[in-house]
């Protein structure tokens, strides 16, 4: 009888073999991502990445391996580098003629554009967080992992009206990129009615002439507020600021207190579970956006599960059909969606001070009529994206 059941299986297992399909992905990166190079990486500032997109999509594809073995299915996943614009759209199409039936992108703005443009495959965004992709600038077959900007500062303002600091100092770095996400700050804070009191301009400079313009107390003078809103897109300026205010008031933004996607420290819905196995295959903390290509991963593992076992790989068709049906686990204890109308993924967001998690937003309490993390973000009625999905 042992024989007959060990034959049995085997038998099961050839079968399974002979049907199991491969289904192709490729990830696009930026050749020498400045991002990563090796002083930014030691630094860690709070809401950079540390180290390739690559990382978290292996650890959830080796975490989906059973489920994938068992639906008779496989995922190939190829990773291409592309150093301008042109490449990137290049390195699309050739992935999508190589038979990929769906791409992962960690690209600036305006180069995932250009890849969603170039192929009529969906493409998962897990490095960019322009909110102009998910509202003017949306594709209908591009969606996101990472937590926009407005989302991330519609947490930041629900925690300040949650602890009634409501005065704030907002203090801007002189980049473009700056100025936008200042704009989007400002738009979080009159919607949830909080008031900038003073607006300053900050820049770092080896320019003895402009040393006052990165003076804290000079900055943080001549006020009086309940907080100190930062925007710093490169992160120098900001790590400084805590504790260095003239008036002994939290610093949120991007330093003190800032929200992201994940933090490896976060102590809930088996969250240390994953971030040790990360820590473990990679030997570094678990980043924003290590856990955005990470559930990447869980996606494609997702989508090809729901297939028979001795069905072909899904078009591009099917694939895009399937995101916008997925329940996703993200261990932030609740499931995740990606929503209708911008194909940005739902999902709460974790407020920390780099050495742990000091809440979660959604902000408890918070209500909304149908999903209250629509709460962060463009909601429906706001939206900007005209695409039919």
């Amino acid at each position: 009888m042992k024989r007959l059941a060990l034959a049995a299986c085997l038998a099961c297992g050839m079968a399974t073999g002979v049907a199991a399909a491969t289904l192709k992905a490729t990830l696009i990166v930026p050749q020498d991502d400045a991002r990563l190079e090796r002083t930014r990486a030691e630094r860690a500032y709070l809401g950079h990445p540390t180290g390739p997109a690559g990382q978290g999509l292996e650890v959830a594809l080796e975490e989906g391996r059973f489920e994938l073995d068992a639906a008779g299915h496989d995922i190939a996943l190829a990773t291409t580098e592309a150093g301008t614009l042109e490449a990137a759209r290049a390195a699309a199409q050739a992935a999508e003629k190589a038979g990929a039936a769906v791409l992962v992108t960690d690209l600036p703005a305006d180069w995932t554009l250009a890849v969603a443009d170039a192929v009529k495959l969906p493409v998962l965004n897990v490095g960019a967080t322009d909110d102009r992709l998910r509202q003017q600038d949306c594709r209908a077959r591009l969606h996101h992992l990472l937590p926009s900007e407005r989302m991330r500062s519609d947490a930041l303002a629900q925690l300040l009206v949650s602890r009634k600091w409501s005065k704030l100092l907002l203090l801007t770095g002189p980049t473009p990129a700056d100025q936008q996400r200042a704009a989007t700050a400002q738009a979080s804070i009159k919607r949830y009615g909080l008031q900038v009191v003073a607006a300053k301009p900050f820049k770092l400079s080896a320019d003895p002439r402009e040393r006052d313009l990165a003076n804290p107390l000079l900055l943080t003078g001549g006020a009086t507020y309940d907080a100190v809103w930062v925007v710093d897109s490169d992160g120098e300026f900001a790590r400084g600021l805590p504790y260095r205010t003239v008036l002994p008031r939290p610093v949120v933004g991007d330093a003190g207190l800032v929200a992201l996607a994940w933090h490896a420290q976060f102590e809930r819905y088996g969250a240390p579970q994953v971030a040790r196995r990360f820590a473990k295959a990679h030997q570094r903390p678990m980043t924003a956006h290590d856990w955005a290509a990470w559930m990447a991963g869980k996606a494609l593992v997702a989508l090809a599960t729901a297939q028979p076992a001795n069905a072909k790989a899904p078009t591009a068709a099917a694939w895009t059909q399937g995101l916008g049906k997925l329940a996703l686990d993200g261990s932030k204890g609740t499931q995740l969606s990606f929503r209708p109308w911008d194909g940005q993924l739902r999902q709460p967001l974790l407020l920390t001070d780099g050495q742990g998690v000091v809440a979660q937003a959604p902000i408890e309490g918070l209500l909304h009529p149908s999903n209250v993390l629509d709460t962060l973000g463009a909601d429906a009625p706001e939206k900007l994206c005209k695409v039919a999905r």
